[in-house]
């Protein structure tokens, strides 16, 4: 019998893989915070990033001007330093985001830009430690696998939303079973990247029907009416003007690297339509999925794999929008005893950060593999987390 202090071979060995992986992937997210915070001090680097469009749309708000006027915008994104050779940006989120942006109009591009990236490096680590309590509190070392998810760095880089629909997307895990009116109304967080969340929509519309929690969807609408309202307060031709900068400068004039673009352009790039297939048949599995699964549905366990499929079945989906899988591939690394699976998630987020440093650019074919990635990874998690292991009485 072994004493009370004595510690069992393979559990020595799985903290010292917890304590690798934590020290490696701490380092990215250190790297990535540093920078955060010298960028803005630092040049024109502030206004050479997505954040640049954010801080422009405020300005134009603040001065009652068009956010989406090709020629004030591009005036007011190279004064802040972003290339030329970038064309004119435009906010893609719908016009109910623009009171988020709002704000940034008080404010010069250096100090927006840390600003903004502090509220997202705030969103990345509430979402984590969220998922965590929501899991039991497991092992602290594996939420560095969250924090330094590339992704969600490459997010924190370039200034993008994708956080702020992460931590709304925790938050309804987290409230939709004691505050249902509240999780509803995180939702609309969720809203700001709309075609992430199309498998995801649909089994939640589905789920509310089933279950009878309705306070979710009278929340979501309360926000969403807020939200339009005080758009159309801030600039009443906003939709209008919306809808022509899309039909303009819209996703179809771009390369993303996404299997619904790569679908489109592989097959008929004129075709528009064939760019909403795979979601269709994303939507038309997560309704089968759910189905099955509709008495004994779990937000936490079976959410997962349907975000994961949310992500890869998406319209258009940069790599930084892929932040939002962290819950579930959290879920997955709290639940499997892999120590291979465990490095090799991190070697997936390592490889990302190379293939950057690599100066591979993000509209890249070569990052069309990490979506898929995250879902067969987390189904091999959970695969495993059912198998009995070894010296379990089970196993015996």
């Amino acid at each position: 019998m072994a004493s009370g202090t004595d510690i069992p071979t393979g559990k020595r060995d799985y903290d010292i893989a917890e304590l690798s992986i934590a020290l490696v992937s701490g380092m990215a997210l250190a790297i990535t915070a540093l920078f955060l915070c010298v960028a803005p001090l630092t040049g024109n680097i502030a206004g050479a990033r997505d954040f640049v469009v954010y801080w422009a749309t405020g300005q134009q708000l603040v001065h009652h001007g068009n956010p989406y006027d090709v020629d004030a915008m591009m005036r007011i994104e190279i004064a802040a330093g972003l290339p030329g050779k970038y064309g004119v940006l435009f906010m893609r989120n719908p016009p109910w985001a623009l009171p988020l942006t709002l704000p940034l109009g008080l404010v010069g591009v250096r100090l927006g830009a840390l600003l903004w990236s502090l509220l997202l490096l705030a969103c990345l680590w509430v979402s984590v430690r969220m998922v965590w309590q929501m899991h039991g509190h497991p092992s602290k070392l594996l939420n560095f696998l969250g924090y330094s998810f590339a992704p969600a760095l490459v997010c924190l880089i370039v200034g993008q939303t994708s956080l702020f629909a992460l931590v709304g997307l925790v938050l309804f895990l987290r409230l939709h079973g004691t505050r249902p009116f509240l999780a509803g109304m995180s939702l609309w967080l969720c809203a700001l990247k709309p075609h992430l969340f199309l498998a995801f929509g649909v089994v939640l519309v589905a789920w509310v029907v089933v279950s009878g929690c309705y306070k979710v969807l009278l929340g979501a609408t309360v926000a969403l009416a807020a939200s339009c309202g005080a758009a159309w307060w801030i600039d009443p031709t906003a939709w209008a003007d919306y809808a022509r900068m899309m039909r303009t400068y819209g996703i179809q004039w771009e390369f993303i690297p996404c299997w619904s673009v790569v679908l489109r352009l592989w097959t008929s790039p004129q075709a528009i339509w064939l760019q909403y297939l795979l979601p269709a048949v994303g939507c038309s599995w997560a309704v089968f999925y759910f189905w099955k699964r509709r008495r004994t549905w779990d937000w936490l366990k079976d959410g997962s794999v349907l975000i994961l499929v949310s992500i890869l079945a998406a319209p258009y989906c940069w790599l930084f929008d892929q932040a939002v899988a962290i819950p579930a591939l959290l879920h997955g690394a709290y639940l499997t005893g892999s120590r291979i699976l465990l490095a090799l998630l991190a070697a997936a987020s390592l490889l990302i950060e190379i293939e950057m440093v690599c100066g591979v650019k993000l509209p890249s074919a070569l990052y069309l593999w990490t979506a898929p990635a995250w879902l067969v990874w987390y189904l091999l998690a959970t695969t495993s987390a059912k198998a009995p292991r070894e010296g379990s009485p089970t196993a015996q």
